[in-house]
């Protein structure tokens, strides 16, 4: 995209545009509990975790203290080891592998 087909926006515009669209992409994540986390690794390099861990970081950025169990929430909709008890399965071997050889630097 050139920047010439870019809309002018005001920076209080573009943010409430952003948010509006990371909440789109949180409650469909929300909604997708077949898709596993492992999947999401595999296949984009990023996973609702990453975005729990994304989130918790902008908050100590801005002097907002998150516990990594509360960013959680935030991202899945309920207590982390909830949703674990009721959405998370097994990954078998070639998941595993596959995570192995494209796991980000910072997992």
């Amino acid at each position: 995209m050139t920047a010439s087909s870019l809309p002018e926006i005001d920076e209080k515009t573009r943010t409430e545009l952003e948010a509006a669209a990371f909440r789109r992409l949180v409650a469909h994540l929300r909604q997708r509990t077949d898709v596993q986390n492992i999947d999401l690794m595999n296949l984009s390099g990023f996973c609702r975790n990453c975005l729990s861990r994304w989130y918790q970081e902008a908050a100590a950025e801005k002097g907002f203290e998150l516990s990594k169990e509360g960013s959680r929430e935030i991202i899945y909709g309920e207590p982390y080891k909830e949703w674990l008890s009721k959405y998370q399965t097994d990954a078998d071997a070639a998941k595993l592998a596959s995570f192995e050889v494209n796991r980000p630097k910072d997992h």
